[in-house]
């Protein structure tokens, strides 16, 4: 679903430019239009979604217990082999002109944090020297470098706060040489224990909660919001459980789009995830990235870096359409796992022998908008959390859809559903679409190219699972 086309961090043509990570609030506009889509900053591409978008079915590592000198431990620098690595990055930064980094890099490592924070600020500053695709991979691990030694004296001096957000910036920022050490650090500090809401203002932030999955379940007050013409045309199918071969059969060798329920009941997320204390205990601290506006083709859509509480904060934050804030394609999976413990992956993401391409989270309030676009690959959205209008167009009427011209919104449509402009875009008006409102614990199977449009209805969370067939195959006859 997204037109954020997020692969692997190594293709992102576009990265946005946000702030310094040493600014209070990490705001900032990215330095293109957007980073979702393919063609645009996208192709791999969506909003800082960026270094961790790999997705591995390899066996989860859990960390169920840390020592009170574990931390530091797994912050500091390690074995030989470690530090060989180490010392490895930094002298391929030098020879590419890091000299100023690797000198502030080897006081951080002796304990100064002016020093790691001159670093990660020099890092951060060639991550944004140019489109995202030119930056060096030496670069992206001297940030995530950097990111560890601001994390381990930050809160060596009892900053917990400002140690898990510099971690999260070298996941999101950083390159994968680092990553496990990142990802141990941040285990060892999520285990400690943290404050939470008092007992009065969590019944009444559940009882807010409760209202937002249920909004608009009428359907009359549905369609007052809906573009025109919706939920007038055809219907999507929709199935019961079907098995692997019937939806090979029927749908995916067909390139037909379908509504699949009752395979994801089991999912621990279909219940944990209703529980706003839960998501606060398990991700409340995090840094995530966030885009705030309408949709991402508006002129005043932008990028934020917020903790995940203050973003569920925003959910209560929808009356102006420009305050809109929304976590969109985002490997949110990659960087917090036990999110991704709660979910699994449908076994229709197999067919065609293909493999995952990107697994990203798509959460936000009533409102949030993802204009007409389409997408390259096979895609399965899950709807773990509220409701979602969506509308969907072949890719045969492309051309009566009047897609962009300029290369980085190639895949997204110039009509505006919600406020359609008949004299500038006069073929789309009487264009046969299929739609839906899809329903928690539903799948839609969207094929690649079909062009899509969605809304939510209410708190919505979604999670999308894209992947590309082993082989191209021909359409059923």
């Amino acid at each position: 679903m997204g037109t954020r086309w997020l692969a692997h961090s190594a293709s992102y043509i576009g990265k946005p430019s946000f702030q310094s990570p040493n600014t209070e609030d990490f705001a900032g506009k990215q330095n293109i239009r957007s980073t979702r889509h393919p063609q645009r900053p996208l192709s791999s591409q969506r909003n800082i979604s960026f270094a961790f978008c790999t997705f591995s079915r390899g066996p989860r590592r859990h960390v169920t217990k840390c020592s009170a000198a574990a931390p530091a431990m797994a912050m500091a620098c390690g074995g030989d082999s470690e530090a060989k690595r180490r010392a490895a990055l930094l002298r391929e930064i030098t020879e590419e002109g890091g000299f100023a980094f690797a000198a502030s890099a080897e006081k951080a490592a002796a304990g100064d944090l002016r020093a790691a924070e001159a670093a990660r600020e020099m890092a951060w500053e060639q991550l944004h020297s140019g489109p995202w695709s030119e930056v060096g991979r030496a670069w992206r691990d001297a940030y995530a470098l950097a990111c560890l030694h601001v994390a381990r004296l930050r809160r060596a001096a009892g900053d917990r706060t400002a140690s898990l957000r510099a971690l999260d910036m070298g996941l999101i920022m950083g390159g994968n040489l680092l990553r496990a050490d990142l990802e141990a650090a941040l285990a060892c500090i999520i285990a400690e224990s943290s404050h939470g809401d008092g007992a009065d203002a969590a019944v009444e932030e559940a009882k807010r909660w409760r209202e937002g999955l249920d909004r608009n379940r009428d359907i009359a007050d549905a369609l007052k919001i809906l573009p025109t013409k919706s939920l007038s045309c055809k219907e999507i199918a929709r199935r019961s459980c079907i098995s692997l071969e019937e939806f090979i059969c029927d749908y995916f060798l067909r390139d037909t789009p379908v509504i699949i329920s009752g395979c994801i009941d089991h999912w621990p997320a279909m219940t944990k995830w209703k529980d706003i204390q839960y998501l606060k205990k398990i991700a409340g601290d995090r840094t995530v990235p966030v885009e705030v506006g309408k949709s991402y083709v508006c002129s005043e859509w932008k990028q934020e870096l917020i903790t995940f509480s203050q973003f569920l904060e925003r959910m209560w934050s929808t009356v102006c359409p420009s305050n809109v804030t929304y976590l969109a394609q985002h490997p949110l999976f990659e960087q917090i796992k036990e999110l991704h413990e709660d979910i699994m992956v449908p076994d229709y993401c197999y067919a065609g022998g293909g493999e995952l391409q990107s697994l990203n989270a798509w959460f936000g309030p009533h409102g949030t908008v993802t204009p007409l676009h389409y997408d390259p690959h096979h895609n399965i959205l899950a709807q773990v959390l509220g409701r979602k209008y969506i509308r969907l167009y072949p890719g045969s009427v492309s051309e009566d859809l009047y897609p962009h011209t300029e290369t980085m919104l190639s895949n997204t449509s110039q009509v505006d559903l919600d406020n359609i402009d008949g004299k500038e875009f006069p073929r789309v008006q009487n264009l046969d679409f299929m739609d839906c409102i899809l329903e928690e614990g539903d799948l839609l199977y969207i094929p690649p190219k079909w062009w899509h449009y969605v809304r939510s209805l209410s708190i919505s969370f979604s999670v999308s699972f894209w992947w590309r067939a082993a082989a191209i195959t021909s359409n059923a006859s």
